[in-house]
């Protein structure tokens, strides 16, 4: 039986979360500097391939596509942005931390939403919903090999509820263009909803891969 390769890639650097800020469905652009650490990372590592591309439709993860997968055409997802913020978007915690409900919601709450946001909660059904879903249409399509291009947020989440070795989302942090490869396989999917997390990417290139 096929074993599916997916391999879980966040964006590029932007200067507001650099701030400390909260940017969620903030529509931002990757900064200067976050584009030339991408090249640098695509030029000095490796990117693994793919035959399909998965892609939040905020900037930064389509200018992150561009860099990295030029000659792929990216599937933009609605349910793969990161959590919105609502009224805290572009705010820093200082800003916040006499916000009564933003105390509750930083203390692990799951349920308190941003003044016109979504919980906790609700973030995490979303993604993994839509996770779900990319999962059935590649083995549908018998698509082995893809890529999603997501916010941390969404990766980190979605690492701590399916993937294995089990652990908690601050575990699975990653700094901008790097991410994490996970194997599922059909039988262990289909029993317990879990996948195998194999690899950090992008991938050490050994010196006679350069030559």
């Amino acid at each position: 039986m096929k074993s599916y390769y997916i391999h879980f890639i966040c964006h590029g650097n932007i200067d507001e979360t650099l701030k400390g800020k909260y940017i969620g469905t903030t529509n931002v652009s990757l900064s200067d500097k976050g584009k030339m650490e991408l090249k640098k990372l695509d030029y000095s590592m490796k990117y693994p391939g793919g035959t399909a591309l998965f892609t939040s439709p905020l900037r930064r993860c389509k200018e992150t596509c561009e860099i990295i997968y030029p000659n792929l055409k990216p599937i933009i997802i609605d349910q793969l942005s990161e959590c919105n913020f609502g009224e805290w978007e572009g705010k820093t915690a200082d800003e916040l931390k006499k916000d009564k409900d933003f105390q509750q919601w930083i203390g692990g709450s799951n349920e308190v939403k941003p003044p016109k946001g979504e919980s906790s909660a609700d973030f995490t059904r979303r993604i993994c919903r839509v996770f779900e879903d990319i999962v059935t249409g590649l083995m549908k399509t018998g698509t082995t090999e893809s890529i999603i291009i997501t916010h941390g947020g969404v990766i980190m989440t979605l690492l701590s509820i399916y993937g294995l070795p089990q652990a908690k989302p601050f575990e699975w942090v990653m700094d901008g263009g790097y991410g994490f490869s996970v194997r599922i396989t059909p039988l262990l999917w289909q029993r317990d909803k879990v996948c195998e997390v194999y690899q950090k990417i992008p991938l050490i290139v050994e010196p006679e891969e350069k030559e």
